[in-house]
């Protein structure tokens, strides 16, 4: 089984990043998990380049989450909403609709950021989008706040009960992964 993570945060060095990270640790055994590097590539939207030949960061995104079992998405919160890079990712993801690469796909949302509330706007818009895209949406959010004092030097999340929940959302992803692969 292969998780894909996708951090909507360009910073080498983010909280989501690193929230990806503590994550693929809760995988079970045989599980991989793979850390998008790409998002950065991935120009503005136009829907006059969407045709059989997109750009070629488009089509390797595409063909990236198509071939992932599952889908782990970290955002921050950019003026109470997604990161617009991140949604333009989407966009040209969910594209050709309605037979995208995540339709159907189960997804799990998390966040994290230096305020108190954790990215939570952002969690909501980006099930929103993803739920409208076609994706099997995870019914959880974890919202990680103040995330420059969240993390511990072991790769853990210093609070034991929001590892708790990121150990159990990363459990329901890959039931959900699980579940789909056998429908």
């Amino acid at each position: 089984m292969k998780i894909l993570g996708i951090s909507g945060s360009l910073r080498e060095a983010s909280h989501n990043r690193r929230l990806l990270q503590v994550a693929a640790t809760e995988l079970p055994e045989g599980a991989t998990f793979e850390l998008y590097a790409g998002l950065g590539d991935i120009p503005p939207y136009l829907e006059e380049e969407e045709g059989e030949t997109p750009p070629e960061s488009v089509a390797a995104l595409r063909a990236t989450v198509g071939a992932a079992d599952a889908v782990l998405l970290a955002t921050p919160e950019y003026n109470g909403s997604i990161p617009g890079q991140l949604k333009n990712a989407l966009d040209w993801a969910s594209r050709p609709f309605p037979d995208n690469s995540l339709r159907g796909k189960p997804v799990a949302v998390i966040g994290a950021s230096t305020g108190l509330f954790g990215a939570v706007w952002a969690q909501a818009e980006l099930r929103k989008v993803l739920t409208t895209i076609g994706a099997k949406v995870v019914d959880a959010e974890l919202p990680v706040g103040q995330a420059h004092d969240a993390f511990t030097e072991d790769d853990r999340l210093a609070d034991p009960d929001l590892h708790k929940a990121l150990a159990q959302i990363v459990a329901q992803l890959v039931e959900a992964a699980i579940a789909s692969a056998g429908a």
